[in-house]
């Protein structure tokens, strides 16, 4: 179970404690970022990130999903991790809607050249199709294939700033990654939020930190907000500064 490190009492309600935290940010949606790494900065084992993690964070991941209009992930992400549609249980559905939100999130693919297989299971549920993001690199035949499954917008530029005009709708994004994407929103300073699981693991290896790409310039500072542990791994959550 998680506990705050401040008096290392049990956190009763998860999905309470994220959802009421306060989340608002002037002429855009407030993104979030959730990622899990090791404790020497490494971000996927065997080429998954969910090989890191523990119950609590699986806890936390889920909890986490209460509280987004929109789950954006890069399409690299969702291969790798071989996502699933999104589902979320009663008791969270019932949350959902008596804050005013959908059911279910919005999942939201981000790919450029949308090299990715159009039949994976993350298109597989029709009552909740998922939102592919692409622009003009997309692969001809992939664009045709996948309009059955998902809704396709296109876009001029594959950017932060592009998307986030196009998702002005939603209150709040929660990008689930991978550090490409991460980085690219790092760079245009537009994460309001990061939550970072530190896995008690060192991997050492090649594997690209949470956020990858060209330096932020200047970097994005954050402060710490709030920390919780669990059986092995650390919880932070850090807001922009």
């Amino acid at each position: 179970m998680l506990r705050k490190t401040v008096a290392g009492e049990p956190v009763e309600d998860l999905v309470g404690l994220l959802m009421a935290d306060e989340r608002r940010v002037e002429g855009r949606p407030w993104v979030m970022v959730n990622f899990i790494s090791s404790a020497d900065g490494g971000t996927a084992l065997h080429g998954k990130s969910s090989g890191l993690g523990d119950e609590d964070d699986k806890t936390l991941f889920q909890a986490m999903r209460t509280v987004p209009d929109v789950i954006m992930v890069g399409s690299g992400t969702v291969e790798a991790e071989d996502y699933r549609p999104v589902t979320l249980d009663d008791e969270r559905r019932e949350r959902r809607l008596a804050a005013g939100l959908s059911e279910v999130p919005l999942l939201a693919i981000v790919s450029g050249r949308l090299g990715f297989d159009p039949e994976a299971r993350v298109f597989s549920d029709p009552e909740h199709r998922p939102m592919v993001i692409t622009g003009p690199d997309a692969e001809p035949a992939k664009l045709a294939l996948l309009g059955d499954s998902a809704d396709v917008v296109f876009l001029d530029e594959v950017t932060p700033t592009r998307i986030l005009e196009r998702l002005g709708a939603a209150g709040i994004i929660l990008c689930e990654g991978g550090p490409t994407l991460v980085g690219q929103l790092v760079a245009e300073r537009t994460v309001d939020e990061l939550n970072l699981t530190v896995a008690p693991t060192m991997i050492s290896g090649r594997s690209a930190r949470v956020a990858h790409g060209p330096p932020a310039e200047p970097p994005l500072d954050m402060r710490l907000d709030r920390a919780m542990f669990g059986d092995r791994s650390l919880f932070l959550r850090y807001l922009k500064g």
